[in-house]
């Protein structure tokens, strides 16, 4: 606490650790090391998964801290340091599996499919963090809010959640579960990057998945582009 009763902060706190000569850690560097120590996942099992786009394996992960299930699909073997390439992917019910048009999901997993299969190796991590880690039912809420005129960082934020609320760090430990230490990562999002260095990864090349937008989701991926600093395909 400060001489006031206020909570001290982190430059508060380096002033005290360099007034008596302190070692001064962080609840992120704590964070990053028990993700780097501590395994924060089970591999609960693997299968074999044909499909549309390429055979796969298909890895399944247990969460610890919260028993979320999370999902790897796999192609592939690969040597040591070699890199990989990689799409780490947030769960999204709407465009994954019904083919919404209000997003890029779907068609940007399915590429990354494709491109993985062609590659002949690589890895999709699919996190169960639905809806940039506000849940289902709160991405639908944040749906409604789009319709009455708000664009996909406003609702989120009108909801009371931050303009993104997922964490990368279990994704992380799946990849090095898997093997991969170097990525080619499938990604338009620089967060996404920002967020898996650190974890012992690191991104030797960053592959924008360009999809062509839609009357539905033009507004959508613009936000993504202006505000989010997303590398979208230009349109008009």
């Amino acid at each position: 606490m400060n001489e006031d009763g206020t909570m001290a902060r982190m430059p508060d706190l380096e002033k005290v650790a360099e007034r008596f000569n302190l070692k001064l850690i962080s609840i992120k560097d704590l964070i990053q090391y028990r993700l780097q120590k501590e395994s924060l996942i089970d591999r609960e099992i693997a299968v074999e998964l044909p499909t549309d786009w390429g055979n796969f394996d298909l890895y399944a992960y247990t969460q610890r801290s919260n028993n979320a299930k999370h999902l790897a699909l796999v192609k592939g073997t690969w040597e040591e340091n070699e890199p990989v390439l990689v799409r780490v992917h947030s769960s999204c019910v709407t465009g994954d599996i019904f083919g919404s048009c209000r997003c890029d999901c779907g068609p940007q997993l399915h590429k990354a499919m494709e491109m993985i299969e062609q590659e002949g190796k690589g890895v999709i991590v699919y996190m169960n963090q639905e809806g940039r880690g506000i849940g289902l039912l709160n991405k639908l809420k944040a749906y409604k809010l789009q319709e009455q005129g708000l664009d996909t960082v406003e609702a989120n934020v009108q909801l009371g959640f931050g303009v993104d609320e997922r964490d990368y760090g279990v994704g992380a430990q799946i990849l090095r579960d898997l093997g991969v230490t170097k990525m080619r990562l499938l990604s338009n999002n620089p967060r996404k990057r920002t967020g898996l260095i650190g974890y012992g990864l690191e991104i030797v090349e960053q592959l924008p998945i360009e999809i062509a937008p839609n009357e539905h989701n033009s507004r959508y991926l613009t936000t993504k582009r202006d505000k989010l600093g997303h590398e979208i395909l230009k349109h008009s």
